[in-house]
């Protein structure tokens, strides 16, 4: 029956791409189809009257064929497969989706057993290869959100600060020279240094270089390295995993990680402590880090640009500032001058803060007098564009009517001037003395030390520290 079977349907199973053997039921080959000879490369005669269990020795043992070409023809199913990934003697490593279906007698009873073998390694391969490329492609969108979801949650702060000003104002050639600089760098992924007094703008030309740059399109990242702990300084650099440190309840990015492809603008990097400076010298060369609590080396791409207010290179004389971080930082240096040497810009200076001051405090400034401008003009302005800022503030608020009315008396003697021998630091630690003193030591609020520097008050406590200024 089964032979006349294979007869009538000779050119159907001939005609399937699958390859097809059909067993007695003593498990052994009656005869297979063509595909099955091709696939696995053995003959007929090396086949019928044999047991599947041995085709020429040809490793056909595939665990769990036994079980089921014995268990098939008692059941009442009429078919059963599964897949096994097998060593075939004559095609080596295959995953083989084997199916059997019982042919029965014109008794009913079943008289012979179809096997079809599906080759399915490349569709295995390929669907492996799709959900390991599922798995990268998650984990990189993870990663993406997640430092998407950082660069989000830094802007949402940085839109609460309110930066000095909008954009560099000034013809003096002291500020050209700055414009001059800006532009040769910004087109490069160079390092930069910005050097300058306290209030002189050093974040604005930082923000001037990141804004004219091929990163321009992504936020400019920044962290004032005065205004935190020592303690949480490596943490907001480099991002903690959950329980890195006591507090740390869920894993966080860092700046670098955040400024990713983007500018990263390191403010007082003098303040940075030392023993954090190597692991920022090795971001710089190598641009790897680990996060805090993670042994996972990161890799980012990551322009700095540093400020500072202190000699630098007289920090690496002390000890205090290494040596070789100096030089990776130093690369372009740009200097922002203090007011006092760009007299000229006063008067434009003037005119932009009073117009953007009056607009947000509602009032209307119409008239500057000759002799205000030449108290403006005169002084020296140990605090720079931020003091004036300041004075013009302060004098706003003041003024009654559109006439603009000077509250700060700036015809003092010039008792703010430094000797010659004196240092910045020294300048600094008696100016803000001074106004701590007529504020009455009042840290934050409104007319408070803080509020009339310019500072932030947790960076105003820092420089206190910093300059061991304590109230008496």
């Amino acid at each position: 029956m089964v032979r006349k079977f294979l007869e009538t349907h000779n050119n159907i199973l001939g005609s399937i791409r699958e390859p097809l053997i059909l067993l007695d039921e003593d498990l052994k080959v009656i005869t297979a189809n063509l595909s099955f000879y091709r696939t696995f490369d053995v003959k007929p005669d090396e086949t019928e009257g044999a047991l599947i269990y041995d085709l020429g020795n040809r490793q056909w043992n595939i665990p769990g064929l036994k079980n089921l070409l014995e268990d098939i023809l008692p059941q009442n199913t009429a078919f059963h497969d599964f897949e096994v990934e097998h060593d075939f003697e004559s095609i080596g490593r295959k995953i083989m989706r084997l199916n059997a279906r019982r042919i029965f007698g014109n008794d009913g009873w079943p008289q012979s057993i179809l096997l079809a073998i599906e080759d399915v390694t490349d569709r295995e391969y390929y669907k492996k290869h799709l959900e390991h490329l599922v798995e990268e492609r998650t984990a990189e969108i993870s990663t993406l959100k997640d430092q998407l979801e950082a660069e989000r949650a830094y802007l949402q702060e940085e839109i609460k600060l309110v930066y000095n000003h909008e954009n560099i104002v000034g013809k003096s050639d002291a500020i050209n020279y700055v414009f001059f600089k800006v532009e040769q760098i910004a087109d490069t992924d160079t390092n930069v240094l910005i050097l300058g007094e306290t209030g002189t703008g050093k974040e604005l030309a930082a923000r001037a270089v990141h804004g004219t740059s091929p990163r321009k399109d992504r936020a400019l990242v920044k962290m004032n390295c005065a205004a935190l702990p020592s303690s949480l300084i490596e943490s907001e650099l480099f991002g903690h995993e959950k329980g890195a440190f006591t507090g740390a309840q869920s894993r966080r990015l860092g700046r670098f990680e955040v400024a990713d492809g983007a500018t990263l603008f390191l403010d007082e990097i003098g303040e940075l402590p030392v023993e954090l400076q190597p692991k920022l010298l090795r971001v710089i060369e190598d641009g790897e880090f680990e996060r805090l609590g993670s042994s996972e080396t990161r890799k980012v791409d990551v322009r700095i640009i540093a400020a500072t207010n202190r000699d630098l290179q007289a920090e690496v004389q002390k000890g205090t500032f290494r040596e070789d971080l100096w030089y990776r930082l130093n690369v372009f240096p740009i200097t922002m001058p203090p007011l006092r040497d760009r007299q000229g810009d006063i008067p434009l200076l003037v005119k932009f803060y009073i117009d953007r001051i009056s607009r947000r405090l509602g009032k209307v400034i119409k008239e500057i007098p000759t002799g205000v401008m030449g108290e403006l003009g005169q002084y020296h302005w140990p605090g720079n564009v931020r003091e004036l800022e300041n004075v013009l503030e302060r004098a706003v608020i003041n003024s009654s009517g559109a006439k603009l009315r000077l509250v700060d008396d700036l015809r003092k003697p010039r008792r703010d001037a430094p000797p010659p021998e004196q240092t910045l630091e020294h300048v600094e630690r008696d100016y803000i003395l001074r106004v701590l003193e007529r504020t009455g030591w009042k840290i934050s609020g409104q007319n408070s030390a803080a509020e009339i520097l310019g500072l932030d008050r947790s960076t105003l406590r820092a420089r206190m520290r910093k300059l061991d200024i304590s109230k008496p």
